[in-house]
Order: structure tokens, then C-alpha cells, then sequence
């Protein structure tokens, strides 16, 4: 399996699909989950001439079980480290939830001329955490609950979490599908329960607001509003105000996977922000 090590020795595992020269897409996926929840968006741009790349976050998927560097800095240094090794100009970076935060942290740091647009969808920024700067955050408690979840019985809360809110299949009519369900817990209990127990924190504590106000590339920020997981109010509208070049495009009744729930609606709004 292809890898890249890292300074302190961490393997991250990666895909990378394509011709060499056509405009690279680095997809970088949320919690607990590993590059393989990209699997429609990858076929549909690689289908369409572009170069596809995704890897699995430090202790997620594929990629070294490490017990320490579970968090925003490290995982945006590991993205770095990725994106010198392929010597990645002018990439187009995609990140979902966790790995919208991912996204926000690397992009904002990033060596000039990797980057060249980004976007963010049902993304974590600006921060999720209930504070005395961001009294519409969801209670600490909460996230306790999912620590407290994961410590438990993960391989019990990696059936309820995609059976329920995360795909919108608790909601009355909803369509269900066992197999996108029986995907997420595949991914999720492909990583270690140490690294899933500590991103819980650097989802939901990390503060992105100077990230978000450094970026000076284009960004699309992609939020439904039946987001159960990253409320849509606190998240989407904040992140594209804080933006020197954003733009929110807003999808009434979507769930937090909707990726994968409506990836014929997602895909081609994706596609004109890219090529456009």
C-alpha cells in the first residue's frame, strides 16, 4: 500500500489516482471514518480527467495507529508532509466534517502555490464547542457523551451514529441503507479507539476562526440544514463571513453525509467550483 512516514514516524496511507498532470483533488475525510467514504466523489472526478487523492488521518483507516499527534496541528502537518511528497502545486483540497477542520488548518498554513481553492463540506469550523465566544456551540457535554460512547462499546455507537443522525436515517420517510451503515462501521473499526477517543476533542475544541481569516483562496463552503451532527447555524454561515473569498451554498433538508446520501445534487455543484 502506498505510505508516506512522517517526522515522527507515522505511516499515512493514500490513494492517488490519475494522470500526473491533470489538476489534482485532495479529499480529506471526517471522523472515524478513512478514505474509502470518498469513494463516489473519486470515481465521478476521475471519470472526468482529474487527478483524485485521499488518505486515511494518522490512527484512522489504513494509516499508523499512533496514540500521540490526535490533533489539528498534527494532522495538518501530515497533509503537508503528503503534499511535498507528491510535490502537489495548485491542489484543490475537499474536506468533510473533521477533515473540512483539516482543510481549514492546512490551507492556512500551506507553502505558497500548493493551494489554489478549497472546500469545506458540513465542516466542523469555525469551532463546535458551546464558549463564552461561541454561545450557540454545542455543550461540552455532548462530546463527553461520545467519548464516553466510544470507550464503551464503540463497535455498538459505529452502528447507531450512521443508523441515526449522520445520514439523516432517523428521520421519519427516510430511505435507509444498510450497506452505506454497515461502509461507516467497516471504516470506523478499521482505526484505533485511542485516536478516535482524542479527534472527538480536536473536532469539537479546536478554534478555526484564524485559520478561516488567513485563507485567501477561494472557498465553497457546502452545508445542509437537517445537519445533525455540525449544526448548520453555528458552522456554515460563520465559516464564509470569517473568509477573505468564500461562498455558502446552502442545502435545505440535507443531512451531515450528504455525500454520500445525494451525491447527484453534491457532484456537480463540486465540478462547476473546481473547473470554474
Amino acid at each position: 500500500m502506498p505510505t508516506i512516514t512522517t517526522k515522527d514516524g507515522a505511516e499515512i496511507f493514500y490513494k492517488d489516482w490519475g494522470p500526473k498532470d491533470a489538476q489534482a483533488l485532495v479529499f480529506h475525510h471526517g471522523w472515524p471514518l478513512s478514505a474509502d467514504d470518498w469513494d463516489n466523489q473519486m470515481m465521478f472526478f476521475l471519470q472526468k480527467g482529474y487527478r483524485v487523492i485521499a488518505h486515511d488521518r494518522r490512527g484512522h483507516g489504513r494509516s499508523s495507529q499512533t496514540w500521540e499527534g490526535n490533533e489539528m496541528d498534527t494532522y495538518a502537518a501530515d497533509v503537508a508532509a503528503l503534499a511535498a511528497a507528491l510535490d502537489l502545486r495548485g491542489a484543490i483540497h475537499i474536506g468533510h466534517s473533521t477533515g473540512g477542520g483539516e482543510v481549514a488548518r492546512y490551507v492556512a498554513r500551506a507553502e505558497a502555490g500548493r493551494v489554489s481553492k478549497a472546500v469545506l463540506i458540513g465542516a466542523v469550523p469555525p469551532v463546535m464547542v458551546r464558549k463564552d465566544s461561541n454561545p450557540e456551540g454545542l455543550p461540552l457535554e455532548v462530546f463527553d457523551g461520545f467519548r464516553a460512547a466510544t470507550a464503551a462499546n464503540r463497535a455498538q455507537f459505529f452502528i447507531d451514529v450512521p443508523a441515526g443522525p449522520f445520514y439523516g436515517y432517523n428521520r421519519e420517510g427516510a430511505k435507509v441503507d444498510q450497506g452505506v451503515i454497515d461502509n461507516w462501521w467497516r471504516q470506523g473499526m478499521m482505526g484505533a479507539i485511542t485516536a478516535h477517543y482524542d479527534c472527538i476533542k480536536a473536532f469539537s475544541e479546536t478554534d478555526f476562526t484564524e485559520d478561516l481569516k488567513a485563507i485567501d483562496v477561494p472557498v465553497l463552503v457546502m452545508h445542509g440544514t437537517d445537519d445533525q451532527i455540525v449544526p448548520y447555524a453555528d458552522s456554515a454561515p460563520k465559516s464564509a463571513a470569517l473568509l477573505r473569498n468564500g461562498v455558502l451554498k446552502t442545502y435545505e433538508g440535507l443531512p451531515h453525509g450528504m455525500c454520500t446520501t445525494h451525491p447527484d445534487i453534491i457532484n456537480p455543484d463540486l465540478l462547476a467550483f473546481i473547473a470554474g
